[in-house]
């Protein structure tokens, strides 16, 4: 069985990967139109977009906001998925940055065989 690569976000994704599988593939909980939405509102608890801000989005001020607003119809679903992107977006290019700075020393000095002091005692 192939994996789906569009199931998850890598920390290898592009942003334009990145983007893509936000707009294409986060599953929303809005409403099928934008007159019904501003009526009744998003579903968070379907909301792959809420779910993902929940746990990478770093203001809790901010993702109240955002599900109070998008619950209530006020914020749209697009509005939603362009926060995820950027937050997704800044939260890989640190992680590539942070990998670009590894050195072979480093990873060695980490693999390295070493006693564990206090670990059985």
């Amino acid at each position: 069985m192939l994996d789906d690569p569009n199931s998850a976000i890598y920390v290898t994704d592009s942003a334009k990967d990145i983007k893509n599988k936000v707009n294409r593939h986060a599953f929303s909980g809005g409403q099928d139109s934008i007159e019904k939405h501003r009526q009744l509102g998003a579903n968070l608890e379907v909301d792959i977009p809420v779910k993902y801000l929940s746990f990478f989005l770093e203001d809790d001020k901010e993702l109240e906001h955002i599900k109070k607003e998008y619950g209530a119809g006020r914020m749209l679903t697009g509005e939603v998925k362009q926060r995820l992107i950027q937050v997704l977006t800044e939260l890989v290019e640190r992680h590539r940055r942070a990998r670009a700075a590894v050195t072979d020393e480093m990873v060695d000095a980490f693999m390295a065989v070493r006693p564990l002091p206090h670990m059985f005692g």
